[in-house]
């Protein structure tokens, strides 16, 4: 049932970055910071989310408003441990092994971000948000 449910998470969840990195990549590249682009993207990936996770992969009952804050106040937490995370963790490393040029560090911690953000992000909607 677990698998299950985390396949349909990271179904929508590939829709979801998608969505959300374009616009972040798209963002960044345009000269917004790194906290811009990542918390805009995230933003309107979090909408896409919000509402397919909730129809689709948890078929909640509960209604939009009982669910809305409790996923948007999980969708905070997770943004600002996952990319706090990624660029903290990222610029460590790269400062003992300089793999890439520090001045791409931006670039791959939001990759990582969003790989720590949907695991984080799966864990607080099944336990907080859309429990069953």
């Amino acid at each position: 049932m677990a698998l299950k449910l985390f396949s349909k998470f990271l179904a929508v969840g590939i829709l979801n970055t998608i969505v959300g990195i374009s616009l972040m990549y798209s963002l960044y590249y345009l000269g917004f910071s790194y906290w811009w682009a990542t918390f805009l993207g995230n933003g309107v990936g979090a909408c896409v989310s919000f509402g397919l996770n909730r129809s689709f992969t948890f078929n909640s009952e509960a209604s939009v408003r009982k669910t809305i804050l409790p996923f948007f106040l999980v969708i905070g937490v997770c943004y600002v441990l996952a990319y706090s995370i990624s660029i903290g963790v990222l610029k460590q490393i790269l400062s003992i092994v300089p793999l890439i040029p520090l001045n791409h560090v931006e670039d791959f911690a939001i990759l990582v971000g969003a790989g720590i953000y949907t695991v984080l992000n799966f864990i607080g909607q099944r336990q907080f948000v859309f429990m069953r």
